[in-house]
């Protein structure tokens, strides 16, 4: 009988990308891939290590799998980058878990399975700043896949773990790219989101300059990819040239997600970010007049926030409108340059201030939605949801909304529609975030 596996894949879409392609070097290896961990005689937790709740994540992950240890799972092994960054310790200190392994080995995850089930505990922890690359298993919906680009980062923001965890940025040859996406493709994949830690850096290591307006030309010639998606662009490097292709190009979706973390110049500064608040109201009007929907993220209380830069960040949602934002509280982490900084702000301030900026946001929401109403959008259905006698009810999404971290769009149709299909949708409700419609015949 082959031995079987279960995965747990915590942490980013990056994490998930690198958790396929070890999926995939399983089964190739003979292990069968099993979704019950109630029945795996191995799980491995694939970790992430970008902030103090997601390795505390992680730990309260490995401890749960143990309780399986009681039942059918010999062995359990934690991989990723929270045994990247912190080998040692948890080989020391975490001895439910049977195999310690970093961010780099997921090419020998057969080798270090078939070891650990012979009895041996190990760390295994490279500084190899390779790519994790190849044939992957899809854990997202069939129609939809990422596509990682890149790996490490060599912006050192002074509040991030990221490049001492995935070291300097490393983009993957084109060829190997397209040639994934056409198998993608092949597969039945139709949209496809590009991530890498700053995807607008692409190819700046390996062709002289970035290039992601260039990858961007070649995969939208790939048959059956209907939808190109891009996360994680960063303000600086989003020009004229890129813009234009987003704009014009008919396979890229005219929404782009540009994490900013603030508009405040002084804290933009502190955070070694590379751009100020004047050049990212120039982009963002630039965006704007071009009909490109964007998403980002900002960190609260990262050390000197006041009521007046939380008032400065206000006055930018509310001028921009934004449909998709995320806020988070600043997390002090051990090895950054800004856990050093003064002016640290306690929590019960952070967490009020989140608070806030979530208030101002649904209101934006709540009125970008309203004025929805009556507007037909181009929607690809992800999930049948029921049918009840009359009308077919399904969960969608249009061009400004990526899986599980946006909205979606609730769609009804007087007959069936397939799931991974692309359908004209007439919207007539919203509920907060998300939006109500009927398939337009």
């Amino acid at each position: 009988m082959k031995t079987k596996v279960g995965v747990v894949s915590l942490g980013c879409d990056k994490n998930r990308v690198d958790t396929e392609v070890m999926l995939s070097n399983l089964a190739a290896g003979g292990y069968e891939i099993v979704s019950d961990a109630s029945i795996a005689d191995v799980i491995i937790v694939n970790t992430c290590a970008f902030l103090e709740s997601a390795r505390k994540e992680a730990i309260e992950t490995v401890l749960e799998m143990a309780n399986y240890k009681n039942g059918n799972c010999k062995k359990i092994i934690v991989t990723g980058c929270l045994g990247q960054k912190f080998g040692d310790e948890l080989y020391k200190d975490l001895t439910e878990a049977d195999a310690i392994v970093g961010a780099y080995e997921y090419g020998d995850i057969c080798k270090i399975v078939a070891e650990t089930l012979s009895g041996k505990r190990k760390l295994y922890n490279s500084c190899d700043n390779g790519i994790t690359f190849g044939s992957r298993i899809l854990t997202t919906a069939p129609h939809v896949a990422y596509l990682k680009i890149a790996d490490g980062c060599d912006n050192f923001c002074t509040y991030c773990l990221i490049p001492y965890i995935r070291g300097h940025y490393r983009s993957v040859e084109m060829d190997k790219l397209l040639l994934q996406t056409r198998e993608l493709a092949s597969q039945g994949v139709k949209e496809l989101i590009l991530v890498a830690q700053d995807t607008t850096r692409y190819g700046k290591d390996i062709y002289g300059k970035a290039s992601l307006k260039q990858l961007i030309e070649q995969l939208s010639q790939i048959d059956g990819i209907h939808w190109i998606r891009l996360l994680y662009c960063y303000p600086e490097l989003m020009d004229d040239a890129l813009i234009e292709e987003i704009v014009h190009n008919p396979k890229v979706v005219k929404y782009v997600d540009i994490p900013l973390q603030h508009v405040n110049d002084e804290l933009l500064k502190k955070m070694n970010r590379r751009s100020d608040g004047h050049s990212i109201r120039e982009l963002f009007a630039k965006l704007n007049d071009n009909s490109v929907t964007v998403r980002s993220t900002f960190i609260c209380g990262f050390p000197g926030e006041t009521k007046q830069t939380i008032g400065e960040l206000i006055d930018f949602l509310k001028q921009f409108k934004l449909r998709n934002v995320g806020f988070f509280p600043y997390s002090k982490e051990d090895g950054t340059v800004a856990a050093k900084f003064d002016n640290q702000v306690p929590e019960r301030e952070k967490q009020c201030y989140v608070k806030r900026l979530y208030e101002v946001q649904r209101d934006i929401a709540e009125h970008l939605n309203q004025e929805d109403f009556g507007k037909t959008y181009e929607c690809v259905i992800d999930e049948f949801e029921n049918f009840d006698g009359k009308y077919y009810f399904y969960r969608g999404r249009s061009y400004f909304m990526t899986p599980e971290i946006d909205g979606c769009v609730y769609i009804s149709s007087l007959t069936p529609l397939k799931v991974g299909e692309f359908y004209q949708v007439a919207i007539n409700g919203a509920q907060e975030y998300d939006l109500c419609g009927e398939v337009v015949k």
